[in-house]
């Protein structure tokens, strides 16, 4: 059994998540074990992840249905991969008692997770045996993730994992000159980088959710959105989202920032 004993909520926790070739990534895969073992274990994880955005809110299957492989021109081997996590049936009874009032919440009971969720959750929890649920976002407006979570945050009181599945930047059409070939992260991934760094460091919850506005490097960092959003999510189920994060993981990976951080 990984992870240490549980004592108070667990925290909640945002990271990048990257194309199943993270899975042969050494450095990588290390970082996220080892941050899973630093953690709490958890009874059961929520995971919100940047490859699933739908209105109304959605969450998925709540036994082991096929994962879904959203992604293209991969070698054959990662459509072969499996996670075979237990359903959730009882957190997903709990998420739609606690979302916002109003906040429609439909079963798709045929959704499996994505590969912003299994491909992280397979290399911190590689047994497959901790339960999982996705939850979809209904848009991408910082403010109402953030309230999302919030409303999401006593599921910490009771073991749950709230993961926010991203990437810190994802400026996937502007990278093409520096993959495999300096190994040096473009300007507006690393100007982006340590503007969140420095911005979650401060508290300072109005710049961030006014990045586009107020953020270096955009809108290289972010032509579209929805790999920043499932931020503001962890930060909302954060006890104290003012208070800076401890930070997991840094650096680059094919220029993009894979900064993580867990908010207690």
């Amino acid at each position: 059994m990984s992870g240490s004993d549980l004592s108070g909520p667990l925290p909640a926790i945002y990271l990048g998540h990257g194309a199943p070739p993270l899975l042969e990534d050494p450095e990588w895969t290390a970082q996220l074990s080892g941050w899973a073992r630093a953690l709490p274990r958890p009874s059961q994880i929520l995971i919100v992840s940047a490859h699933w955005q739908t209105a109304p809110m959605a969450i998925s299957a709540t036994r082991t249905v096929p994962l879904v492989y959203d992604f293209y021109g991969f070698p054959r081997h990662y459509y072969a991969m499996t996670y075979e996590a237990p359903g959730a049936p009882g957190l997903a009874e709990s998420v739609r008692a606690l979302v916002p009032a109003g906040e429609q919440v439909v079963q798709r009971e045929t959704r499996g997770l994505d590969h912003g969720a299994w491909v992280p959750l397979k290399a911190m929890y590689p047994e497959a045996d901790i339960p999982v649920l996705q939850l979809s976002m209904p848009d991408l407006d910082p403010v109402h993730l953030f309230e999302v979570g919030r409303s999401l945050a006593p599921l910490r009181d009771e073991g749950t994992l709230i993961v926010g599945s991203g990437f810190m930047t994802h400026g996937l059409p502007f990278i093409h000159d520096y993959m495999g070939h300096t190994g040096v992260a473009p300007a507006w991934s690393v100007e982006f980088d340590r503007w969140a760094a420095e911005a979650l460091a401060r508290g300072d919850l109005d710049a961030l959710f006014n990045f586009r506005e107020t953020a270096p490097g955009m809108p290289w960092a972010h032509p579209t959105t929805e790999h920043f959003a499932p931020l503001f999510v962890t930060l909302g189920a954060s006890s104290r989202p003012d208070q800076p994060p401890r930070t997991a993981i840094e650096g680059f990976w094919w220029g993009l920032s894979k900064r993580a951080f867990e908010a207690g």
